[in-house]
């Protein structure tokens, strides 16, 4: 996985040059919650359907 530094360098580049802030903030904030989902994925860090429904139901 690259650097996070990188990654929102990447993304930043990537955005309309008339986006405003909250655009770029948007996109950062998506990014890093797919980089702490890939993260928590790779330790194993997750819970199945059954769970997550079990979860769900108990609320």
């Amino acid at each position: 996985m690259q650097a996070a530094k990188q990654d929102a360098l990447n993304t930043i580049n990537q955005v309309p040059e008339n986006a405003d802030m909250e655009e770029i903030m948007y996109r950062l904030y998506v990014l890093d919650k797919v980089r702490k989902g890939q993260e928590a994925l790779e330790r194993g860090d997750t819970l199945t359907s059954e769970e997550l429904e079990r979860d769900i139901d108990s609320w």
